[in-house]
C-alpha cells in the first residue's frame, strides 16, 4: 500500500468526469486500498479517485462504521434535504454549507467486483453524495451558499459571534446542524 499524491484545486483532473471502471482488477483493488490509506493518513472520511490523480469512478468513505469502497457508485434514491458544513482534502481550510439530501441510497460494485446496495442518512449520506460529485468534476464548492476559510472560523468563533462567517440567526433555522458536534468534526471528503 502507498499513500498517494491528494490533488488540489486548479488540477485538471478534479473537473473532469470520470470513466466507468469496466471490471474490478488487481489495479482497482490495489488503487481502493492506497486510496484508504491515503485518507486515513490525511485524517479524511471520504476520498475519490479523481483526487489521487485517477480519472476512474472509485470512491472510499468512512464515516465512522468502518470503510466502505464503491466502484461506478450511483445515486439511486435521495429523500429530505438538510444544510451542513463540509470541507475537502482538495481544498485544505476551505469550508461551506451546502444543501444534499438527507437520506441515500447508493449502488455500485464492491472491491470484488460484487453488486452493493446502501442506504445511508446524515453524515454518511453527505460523503457519498460529495464524493460522487468528485466522480463529475464538481467540487462542494461548487454547491456551497457560503464559502469561508478555516482561519476564519478559529478568530471569529462560533456561529453568530461577530464577524464569523454565518450570523445569529441560521442555528435556530437549522443552518447549523447538530450532527456536525463537536465542531472539530469536519466533512473533509
Amino acid at each position: 500500500m502507498a499513500i498517494l499524491n491528494i490533488r488540489r484545486e486548479g488540477d485538471p483532473v478534479l473537473r473532469q468526469v470520470a470513466r466507468p471502471v469496466p471490471k474490478v482488477t488487481r489495479r482497482i483493488k490495489k488503487l481502493i486500498k492506497d486510496m484508504g490509506e491515503t485518507m486515513y493518513h490525511a485524517n479524511g472520511i471520504g476520498l475519490a479517485a479523481p483526487q489521487v490523480g485517477v480519472g476512474e469512478r472509485v470512491i472510499v468513505v468512512d464515516a465512522g462504521d468502518g470503510l466502505y469502497a464503491l466502484v461506478n457508485p450511483r445515486l439511486e434514491k435521495e429523500e429530505g434535504r438538510e444544510v451542513d458544513v463540509e470541507g475537502c482534502l482538495s481544498l485544505p481550510g476551505v469550508l461551506g454549507y451546502v444543501e444534499r439530501a438527507a437520506r441515500v441510497v447508493v449502488s455500485g460494485l464492491d472491491e470484488d467486483g460484487r453488486p452493493r446496495r446502501l442506504e445511508a442518512e446524515g453524515l454518511l449520506a453527505r460523503v457519498f453524495q460529495h464524493e460522487i460529485d468528485h466522480l463529475d468534476g464538481v467540487l462542494f464548492t461548487d454547491k456551497a451558499t457560503m464559502v469561508w476559510k478555516e482561519a476564519d472560523e478559529k478568530i471569529h468563533g462560533e456561529a453568530g459571534a461577530p464577524g464569523s462567517p454565518y450570523g445569529p440567526d441560521q442555528e435556530e433555522q437549522g443552518c447549523v446542524s447538530s450532527s456536525w458536534e463537536p465542531p472539530g468534526s469536519r466533512c473533509r471528503a
